[in-house]
């Protein structure tokens, strides 16, 4: 089985979820275009996931994907949090910013039950989580409704672990892929494969319809997906740099010059490893730094440092977030781009 089938779309293809550069726009063009559209809703306001689940039900009849984290919220660290803002100090005075006004803060929920509360009059046709499941009792209202339920795995194991716990298809994210790593059941950063080598393990490992995710942006690697037993791909750098995104001048200019080809797994932003485009920050402080306060708490810190460099047209403080290949990124729009990724004959 195909995820055309699973989700009744003609395309076997996802656009990722980009938090922080998309939103019902982009799901919108990729639905079109036949593919499933994704809204990334980790960093909406209640107010904002409802404007944005209205426009989608406006904007199509055909099914969306809408995607959570599904982290532990930590518990916030007084001491961690000043050693923080003090290995920041330095930044802080090059940029003329007053610590002292920077709020503290996590910038980022987990799925609940109050958002549950929220989307179950949509009744959206798929959820995916990153960071693995809600609990169970959330997990078998989501299903109650009718959707179809992914979630990334990084390794077999949590590919296992999915299957157990009743996911209807697995995301298997390889090394290559932009933004945060899905990975839930440890840490350890070399256990993380790439996506040709993890996809096959896992098709074999589980029963259900596997998509692959990392690396793949153009036609030619959807090509080699589904000969490897992809059931359908999740595609989402390719997407940066169409209208339909809301990725910033500063990292679409990233995108565009030869710094994309130098990526990095990196905590420094969020407190969790997330693939981006290296700049000074990342290069000055080593891409993962042990001091970095846990997911998702080192947001907060970095926001004024992002913004002011931001406004003097740097990328310094910057999470570009991008896969490693980048060589499909074009200012096309997405419903053009999508068609153009599945034209397989």
């Amino acid at each position: 089985m195909t995820i055309a089938d699973l989700f009744s779309i003609a395309l076997p293809l996802i656009q990722a979820p980009m938090a922080g550069v998309q939103g019902s726009a982009l799901a919108l063009a990729v639905c079109r275009a036949g593919g499933l559209g994704s809204l990334p809703c980790a960093m909406l306001s209640p107010a904002q996931l409802e404007q944005e689940l209205h426009a989608l039900r406006a904007g199509t009849d055909r099914p969306f994907n809408l995607n959570f984290f599904c982290h532990r919220p930590p518990n916030p660290d007084p001491a961690q949090e000043a050693a923080w803002r003090e290995a920041l100090a330095p930044y802080y005075a090059e940029f003329a910013i007053d610590p002292a006004g920077i709020p503290s803060g996590p910038g980022r929920a987990p799925f609940s039950a109050d958002i549950a509360d929220l989307i179950e009059a949509f009744r959206p046709p798929v959820l995916s989580f990153h960071f693995g499941l809600p609990d169970a009792d959330l997990l078998a209202r989501v299903k109650s409704w009718g959707a179809k339920v992914l979630s990334s795995a990084t390794t077999v194991e949590e590919a296992l672990w999915l299957e157990a716990r009743g996911v209807d298809a697995i995301i298997a994210q390889g090394l290559e892929a932009g933004g945060h790593r899905g990975m839930f059941l440890g840490d350890d950063l070399s256990t993380q494969t790439g996506t040709f080598a993890l996809l096959p393990r896992i098709v074999q490992a589980t029963r259900l319809p596997v998509i692959a995710a990392g690396g793949i942006a153009d036609r030619q690697g959807v090509k080699a997906a589904l000969a490897l037993g992809a059931a359908g791909v999740q595609v989402g750098s390719a997407y940066l740099l169409c209208p339909e995104a809301t990725t910033s001048p500063v990292h679409r200019a990233a995108l565009k010059s030869p710094a994309a080809g130098h990526t990095a797994l990196t905590n420094l932003f969020t407190g969790r490893p997330a693939r981006g485009i290296v700049n000074r920050f990342m290069r000055e402080r080593g891409p993962i730094n042990p001091f970095t306060p846990a997911f998702p708490l080192a947001t907060s810190a970095i926001a004024p440092l992002r913004s002011a460099a931001e406004k003097a047209g740097r990328t310094d403080f910057t999470h570009l977030w991008c896969g490693q290949n980048t060589l499909g990124c074009k200012e096309l729009g997405a419903e053009e781009l999508t068609r153009e990724l599945m034209a397989l004959d």
